[in-house]
């Protein structure tokens, strides 16, 4: 915390710069809404520019047509700048498109600003609690001792024991209401930490990779050395004490049992009446395969490290046979020119005439890949014979038309279930139409799906069959003013 550090964080940290920028409050409040809050670790450019879109035209409608007068694109492309460095833009294979995603820096950031507000609640008996339990472990499981070890274990076991002879003379004690939310907030703080931390350690093995791109562009030496090197950096980080403890909390999140025991703990957690009272969000529930998708992401990031390297050693490949190729041929040259003009004298000097060569063990020579006979020739067959039903039995969902349905429908009211919306435009394609409904109603942030209300939806399939389907509670909600698409449809938009 000396002087020039801060001087230096001030100047080139992006969650600095964040905090000390013009349109600081648009970019926290957008940003925690989009990607904090749903736990979306990336998002495309057209998605993410048409919430933005959204964002905008409600801030200028309440502050005036001159405030934030340039497009969403604009603003995505200054905020992921390397001058900014808020937002990681990047392109995935097999798409053209840009999908982004916020920084850790970016996070800090957030993190901190939501911690200014008063907070009506602070969690102090459970952390204490947490230190003592923590440390106990600590220097138990350090204990060399055997002597000491096993005293430990039966103090333990007399506490157990006298916890055992109590239940059975019917004394029951049970936590009251204000340690049970002080508990509940301590478990949600860490729950949420967690998926911050996840960000910290994917950027540091986003910084290995780009740092082997930049060895793997500019390497003179040898390959082997290289190689060396770029292992020996992903070594360094896979068995240092962050990434033990990545994989050992990946291993732990991994296995069945504990994700089973996590679901029904969190299930039994928010069933209590002090935790009902205080109306949590419901996404805690599945905080722990949250979890599982940022480590998965994380995964992800070391898989294309090992990618790269498998590219770097075929380009090498090519070029080195290149190389040899122009070095053979250069010696074809000089041989003819030789043949046709010999010099006087001795010409070469050999040590032998034949090299002496031991092998250390037998190296099987280079066996030639079998090349398979291809027979690209058609076979007659009778045409009359093929069933073409398969091709006409193919169902596809247009997701733009359920969706201008439901905007259409949410111009003449702020929300909307997804039983009168199938009252008025009755299931087409069945089930297939239903489903395509549920995915609309899960990638909206403003739709709610509740899953504690079960709900009835009726329709008639292609045979004339009743079919019936029970399925939670689903609810649109406008949040915009409707606009018109070229297409004719409409979507919510500035």
């Amino acid at each position: 915390m000396d002087f020039e550090t801060l001087e230096t964080l001030r100047a080139n940290h992006p969650a600095w710069r964040l905090l000390g920028a013009d349109s600081a409050p648009l970019i926290a409040s957008f940003l925690d809404r989009v990607f904090l809050k749903p736990n979306v670790r990336q998002m495309s450019q057209t998605d993410l520019a048409h919430h933005l879109d959204d964002e905008l035209f409600k801030l200028r409608r309440e502050l005036g047509e001159n405030r934030f007068p340039r497009e969403s694109r604009a603003y995505l492309d200054e905020w992921a700048s390397d001058k900014n460095g808020w937002l990681r833009k990047r392109y995935v294979a097999g798409s053209d498109e840009a999908q982004y995603d916020i920084t850790p820096a970016t996070e800090v950031a957030l993190t901190w600003l939501s911690n200014l507000g008063r907070r009506p609640f602070i969690s102090t008996e459970s952390r204490l609690r947490t230190v003592f339990d923590l440390l106990r472990d600590l220097i138990n499981d350090t204990e060399p001792e055997i002597a000491a070890r096993t005293a430990e274990l039966t103090r333990r076991r007399v506490e157990i024991d006298a916890e055992i002879a109590r239940l059975a003379a019917g004394e029951i004690p049970v936590l009251d209401d204000a340690v049970i939310r002080d508990r509940f907030h301590l478990i949600v703080e860490t729950a949420q930490s967690l998926l911050s931390d996840f960000r910290a350690v994917e950027q540091n093995f986003r910084m290995l990779d780009r740092d082997a791109r930049i060895k793997i562009g500019s390497w003179e030496g040898s390959k082997g050395d290289l190689l060396d090197r770029i292992l020996g950096d992903r070594d360094a980080i896979a068995d240092s004490d962050q990434g033990r403890s990545f994989r050992a909390f990946y291993d732990l999140l991994m296995s069945t049992d504990r994700q089973d025991e996590l679901t029904r703990l969190l299930e039994r957690m928010l069933a209590l009446d002090p935790i009902k009272r205080l109306k949590p969000d419901r996404r805690i529930k599945r905080v722990h395969f949250d979890w599982l998708t940022a480590a998965e992401a994380t995964q992800r990031t070391v898989a294309k490290l090992s990618g790269e390297l498998r590219r770097y050693l075929d380009d090498k490949a090519w070029l080195e046979n290149r190389r040899i190729m122009d070095l053979l041929r250069n010696i074809e040259v000089h041989a003819v020119e030789v043949g046709e003009k010999p010099p006087t004298g001795d010409f070469m000097t050999l040590d032998a005439m034949a090299p002496q060569i031991t092998l250390p063990m037998d190296r099987p020579l280079f066996t030639p890949p079998h090349k398979p006979d291809l027979d690209d020739t058609l076979p007659a067959i009778d045409a009359g014979d093929v069933s073409t039903d398969a091709l006409f039995e193919l169902v596809h969902v247009d997701k733009r038309r359920l969706q201008a349905q439901i905007w259409r429908a949410l111009q003449q009211q702020d929300q909307i279930a997804l039983t009168d919306i199938v009252e008025q435009h009755p299931l087409e394609l069945g089930l297939a139409e239903l489903v395509a409904y549920l995915s609309i109603a899960s990638e909206d942030p403003n739709s709610v799906i509740d899953d504690q209300s079960k709900t009835a939806i009726e329709w008639i399939d292609d045979d004339g069959k009743f079919r019936r389907a029970t399925m939670p509670h689903v609810v649109f909600v406008r949040h915009s003013e409707p606009s018109i698409l070229a297409d004719g449809n409409q979507r919510v938009t500035p």
